[in-house]
């Protein structure tokens, strides 16, 4: 199971480093400089960091990869400029959202949200495990589980064939 975790947009450090396979850098108030500097800080110290949104410092900064939003450029557009092996993932809110990410060539997405979420109130109702079962039938990419997902409630998640899942608050830190 992947355990991914989201930084809160403060800039702060991570103590869940050890606990987790991924961390996505989603740090949108950070100028450029400030936040390549603190990707490359993260790089090579265990999980695979992945970079919200920026491209262009996910490279710099000798990232994983970088997770779009589901309103962003197709991934097999970003593919152009990276070398293989660089993850690109997509934000998703519906089963339609997943197939659309997997058919552009996202190499896994989030799917969100899951259970209901403080943090995902903008994305309508929590879509449940029933749904997310089917999205992941659907597509032959790692689907995450994002939203209300925790410990607790990601084995369900994985059972109906989630990748695993990625969490902001499971990691506080």
């Amino acid at each position: 199971m992947i355990r991914c975790a989201i930084t809160d947009g403060r800039g702060g450090g991570l103590a869940v480093l050890g606990r987790v396979d991924w961390v996505q850098v989603r740090e949108k108030q950070l100028a450029a400089r400030v936040l390549t500097e603190m990707v490359r800080e993260l790089v090579g110290r265990g999980p695979r960091v992945i970079v919200n949104t920026r491209v262009d410092v996910a490279l710099a900064a000798g990232a994983a990869g970088v997770h779009l939003p589901g309103s962003s450029i197709a991934p097999s557009l970003v593919r152009r400029w990276v070398e293989a092996g660089f993850l690109i993932g997509v934000s998703c809110h519906s089963i339609g959202d997943v197939e659309r990410a997997a058919g552009e060539g996202a190499d896994y997405v989030f799917l969100s949200p899951i259970f209901a979420s403080p943090s995902k109130p903008g994305y309508g109702p929590a879509l449940g495990v029933g749904l997310l079962e089917e999205a992941c039938g659907r597509v032959g990419i790692p689907v995450l589980a994002l939203g209300g997902v925790n410990e607790g409630n990601a084995p369900a998640c994985v059972a109906a064939g989630a990748a695993g899942f990625a969490s902001i608050s499971a990691f506080q830190y």
